[in-house]
């Protein structure tokens, strides 16, 4: 059956690689709600972690100049990854198929929320931080495959110059995902089913990741963000009033309550950002790799 959701998937990765490639990041934010909504974590998350090892290999290796500068600041949280993929995997193969996308889309919203809101507050103790932030990290991202919005807001809140930020996101998201990889080997999640759904993805990457870097070049780089970002909010909101109705715990329009006060609140963030002139003020955003 998930044949038929093959054209689907590769409508859904070519706009969140043009995403990507504008943005630097949010190509797993953006396909992984819109792709819930038909697909299962235990099938489409092995093929997103398998393809953004290479990818992330890539883009560290682009950023590697950088990279003596910021590796023993990340570390620590490169070392808090190990246990936290180890739970996050379990978590994939224990909990029902339903009730992880709830987890999912519950523990995305909030955080592309605090994204949408502006976030900006240093960490002092950065190296003791980063051992319990890295295991969340590693938690969230075997379970979801996203790990971009908390990395950025971290690292870009660190005060790391650009080319610094890029390597030290791009460390620790290649550790992630070759950690992820080889715990969803042990678990045996890389079946054949999941594997047949890279060739609708990769396709995507290699023709929208170039187009979105030509495109970002011609607007906005803040707008598009921001706007990226309020689309991204919608579905989350959309997926999670989907999943509540499903699961029984709303019923009828009931359900889409939740939607409707994401879109609510989101149009406030969204008037605020405008209002104080952000888009027109902040011309350029921090690259980092998918998240």
């Amino acid at each position: 059956m998930f044949n038929s959701y093959i054209p689907e998937l590769a409508v859904i990765t070519f706009g969140a690689a043009i995403v990507n490639g504008a943005l630097g990041y949010g190509f797993s934010s953006i396909t992984v709600p819109l792709a819930l909504l038909f697909l299962s974590n235990r099938l489409l998350n092995p093929a997103l972690v398998l393809i953004e090892v290479f990818l992330n290999a890539y883009v560290l290796w682009v950023n590697r100049d950088a990279l003596a500068a910021v590796r023993a600041r990340v570390w620590p949280i490169v070392v808090g990854l190990v246990p936290g993929v180890v739970i996050g995997t379990l978590v994939v193969t224990q909990v029902r198929p339903d009730w992880l996308k709830l987890v999912t889309y519950l523990v995305l919203l909030p955080l592309i929320l605090l994204q949408a809101a502006g976030l900006r507050r240093a960490i002092r103790a950065e190296r003791s931080f980063g051992y319990p932030f890295g295991a969340g990290v590693g938690v969230l991202y075997s379970v979801t495959t996203i790990s971009g919005p908390p990395l950025a807001v971290f690292l870009n809140n660190q005060g790391l110059a650009k080319r610094e930020f890029r390597a030290a996101l791009g460390f620790v998201r290649l550790a992630e995902s070759t950690f992820t990889a080889m715990a969803y080997v042990s678990a045996g999640l890389f079946t054949r089913e999941s594997l047949a759904l890279t060739p609708a993805i990769v396709p995507s990457l290699i023709v929208g990741v170039p187009l979105g870097a030509w495109l970002i070049r011609r607007v906005n780089a803040e707008t598009f963000r921001r706007v990226c970002m309020s689309f991204d909010a919608w579905v989350v909101g959309f997926g999670l009033s989907r999943v509540v109705q499903s699961l029984g715990l709303a019923a009828g329009a009931a359900a889409y309550t939740v939607m409707a006060v994401v879109v609510v609140i989101d149009a406030v963030l969204l008037y605020r950002f405008f209002a104080l002139g952000h888009a027109s003020s902040l011309t350029s955003v921090p690259d980092s790799l998918p998240s």
